[in-house]
């Protein structure tokens, strides 16, 4: 099993000789929150709690990795999204807060100074539950730091914009006025570059940047490329070394594009040609792709290590699952996966 220095050595672009097993995405389960006797809708107010469940898959797993927060929602809470956090899964956005991105650009329902100062000048950053989560953070480092990695994870652009708008008139708009979509997923670039960076100053040793609504798998490489990219090329110019990428889909199409944003490391799915991908990225390191659903939470323990085999013989230099664990994922199955 690698260790803490090994995985960082490797996020700081030195490969190592064997794949390490860990995630910069959501992966807490079911059964680590039963070991601390946490319920997951409880977790997301209380800087405790949070830190507890961040951690709890590594004290039962030995997977040497936390991430932090554990929803993806709230960058949109921040400006002003309503979120659900009833019943036993992650937090969702309840509805849009905007009717389009041209609301965002002209800022006419928050004001200029909103996004800029005001709510989010530099001394407020840490009140309210960003500030459980700077709190989350840094009990984690203090717990556990010496033994895994932590990651501060944000929404891309694009996925941020699709919690804040309605997806019906964002459709439109990229069409019809694509200059408006631009402007606001810079806006949106900005604001989140200061979230993560606030994560790293709290202890985060790297930032993974989920765009699972903006991935070419699912917008299509065309509309990647000329929206997304831009957005995460400035996004990524804004954070500090290390930055994962993580993409969800089938991106096999738009692979050297990825390699265009300036993440360090790209994470991809299980739809991925891993090997494939691995030509492509010859100086930017490839972490995945297991399954998370039908592999890591359905499948049995020697389905999981057939399938880090693969990974492993694909080449890639981390082992991660392809998105958010499934919470009821068995601790077997990720310990099977860290073999």
């Amino acid at each position: 099993m690698s260790s803490r220095a090994d995985i960082l050595s490797l996020l700081n672009g030195n490969k190592l000789p064997s794949a390490p097993a860990f995630s910069g995405l959501i992966h807490v389960t079911e059964e680590g929150l039963k070991s601390e006797r946490l319920a997951l809708h409880e977790v997301h107010h209380d800087a405790k709690k949070m830190a507890r469940a961040a951690a709890s898959t590594f004290k039962l797993t030995g997977m040497r990795s936390a991430a932090l927060p554990l929803d993806l929602c709230l960058p949109a809470e921040m400006l002003g999204a309503e979120l659900n956090f009833e019943g036993d899964g992650f937090p969702q956005v309840r509805r849009a807060v905007l009717g389009s991105a041209k609301e965002i650009r002209e800022l006419e329902n928050w004001g200029r100074e909103r996004l800029e100062t005001g709510d989010f000048a530099e001394e407020n950053w840490r009140i309210g539950r960003i500030g459980l989560v700077c709190e989350a953070i840094e009990l984690v480092k203090d717990d556990v730091g010496s033994e895994i990695v932590i990651s501060g994870m944000i929404p891309g652009p694009y996925t941020l914009l699709l919690y804040l708008c309605n997806p019906k008139n964002l459709f439109i708009e990229m069409k019809r006025e694509p200059q408006i979509v631009l402007d606001a997923l810079f806006r949106l670039s900005s604001f989140l570059a200061k979230i993560g960076n606030v994560y790293r100053d709290s202890g985060a040793e790297f930032i993974t940047i989920h765009e699972m609504g903006g991935s070419p798998g699912f917008i299509g490489p065309a509309k990647f490329e000329q929206f997304v990219l831009p957005a995460l090329r400035e996004l990524h110019a804004s954070l500090p070394s290390p930055r994962v990428l993580s993409v969800c889909g089938n991106t096999n199409k738009s692979v050297a594009v990825l390699a265009e944003s300036g993440a360090d490391a790209v994470s991809v799915d299980q739809l991925n040609d891993l090997a494939a991908s691995r030509e492509i990225l010859k100086d930017i390191l490839l972490f995945g792709n297991l399954d998370p659903v039908e592999t890591l939470s359905k499948g049995g323990e020697a389905e999981v290590a057939e399938a880090v085999r693969r990974a492993k013989e694909a080449g890639v230099d981390a082992v991660w699952p392809g998105c958010d664990l499934v919470p009821s994922t068995p601790i077997q199955n990720l310990k099977a996966m860290m073999m």
